[in-house]
């Protein structure tokens, strides 16, 4: 058994860390690759836009025959600045049911870690602000939102064993066709629009979309800059997410809460594509976007990711709009199902509207930190 630390312009090596899973998961129901394209963008330490600001590096253990886990680390130097923090991530863990695996990947990561002057290792948390966090801990039995993890439960016990500790835990629910919310939601969100000169501004096609895209991004920013896993984004970085999103999403999905002219939120879903993605394994190309288009128009599951009010007006009953429009999204559509994705449980103002909008939690993910 080795550790192997990956060359980015070693093709043989790149690959085997992007197909390593294909092995562990063969078969399984839930799981759902990367997309191919997007892992050797994050490989080009040459033009992807996180290498203009921070480093990273990735990780093999290998038996004489086969890969036996891979791991990511690095560090995110914009975050650190943000938070006055000395925190590197791990990210793309996975590895068979094995200690010596584990030891081997995460001493080695650790040890990049020390040598990086940083003072704690915390994950999996990616290179995007859009990429989704920690290791799945409850809801084995559920297809996964788009771009968050799938993993066996021993990956939980594997990291706790090594050391690591439960720093918070991201929960997503879910609202179903036949959630009705009560005529006095409907009621008080309508006196809101009025007293408050709110209204809903929805786009008619993508092109639409691509005209606000700076307006979002500042939106976006300001909503969650005081989040603790908040992390800044470059406007390059920024147009990757926005990019991806709008291959993704349909432009029914994607709505803004505006007072007068100024956008005061926003609401970005998608459909959720993961089956065609497994039918392709991650592969665009030749013929992976036939299928992923057809996916779009016949899925029945929504992914929220995007569901924000700038500060000022979070105390202004425009919350009402948001889940209002929500509802409306769920019943416009084709959809059965809209899953809200990952609302940190420190977030309790959050989660508590939720709640109270009839919201039923099913999955958990679990950030983890060891101190170094």
């Amino acid at each position: 058994m080795r550790l192997v630390k990956v060359n980015p312009e070693n093709k043989t090596e790149v690959n085997k860390f992007i197909d390593f899973p294909f092995k562990i998961y063969q078969g399984h129901p839930f799981w759902v690759p990367a997309l191919k394209h997007e892992m050797l963008q994050i490989f080009n330490k040459k033009k992807h836009p996180f290498y203009k600001h921070s480093n990273a590096d990735f990780f093999l253990v290998e038996s004489e025959k086969e890969v036996l886990g891979r791991v990511a680390v690095l560090q995110n130097k914009n975050f650190n600045a943000y938070h006055h923090s000395k925190i590197a991530f791990f990210y793309y863990f996975d590895a068979i049911d094995d200690d010596q695996v584990i030891n081997l990947l995460f001493e080695s990561a650790t040890n990049w870690v020390y040598k990086e002057n940083l003072s704690s290792l915390l994950g999996p948390k990616g290179f995007m602000r859009s990429n989704g966090v920690g290791l799945l801990a409850d809801g084995f039995e559920y297809l996964p939102a788009m771009g968050i993890t799938y993993n066996y439960p021993y990956y939980i016990s594997q990291l706790e064993r090594f050391g690591f500790n439960k720093e918070t835990d991201f929960l997503s629910g879910y609202m179903d066709y036949s959630h009705q919310l009560p005529d006095r939601i409907h009621e008080a969100a309508e006196k809101v629009k009025r007293r408050n000169n709110f209204w809903i501004k929805e786009f008619p096609n993508v092109a639409e979309i691509r005209k606000w895209i700076h307006v979002v991004e500042d939106v976006h920013t300001k909503a969650f800059a005081s989040n603790p896993n908040y992390i800044p984004s470059t406007s390059e970085e920024f147009r990757i997410m926005a990019d991806t999103m709008i291959q993704i999403t349909k432009p029914g999905l994607i709505k803004l809460i505006m007072k007068n002219d100024q956008v005061a939120g926003f609401i970005i879903a998608y459909p959720n594509i993961n089956r065609a993605i497994q039918q392709t394994k991650g592969q665009l190309w030749p013929l992976g976007w036939f299928k992923i288009l057809a996916e779009k128009n016949k899925t029945t599951l929504c992914d929220l990711n995007g569901l924000g009010l700038l500060p000022e007006y979070q105390g202004a009953g425009a919350n009402l709009l948001l889940y209002n429009e929500l509802e409306k999204t769920l019943r416009q559509n084709q959809f059965n199902r809209v899953e809200l994705v990952q609302v940190d449980e420190r977030n309790y103002k959050s989660k508590s509207d939720m709640e109270n909008m009839g919201v039923i939690w099913h999955k958990r993910h679990r950030i983890f930190q060891i101190n170094i």
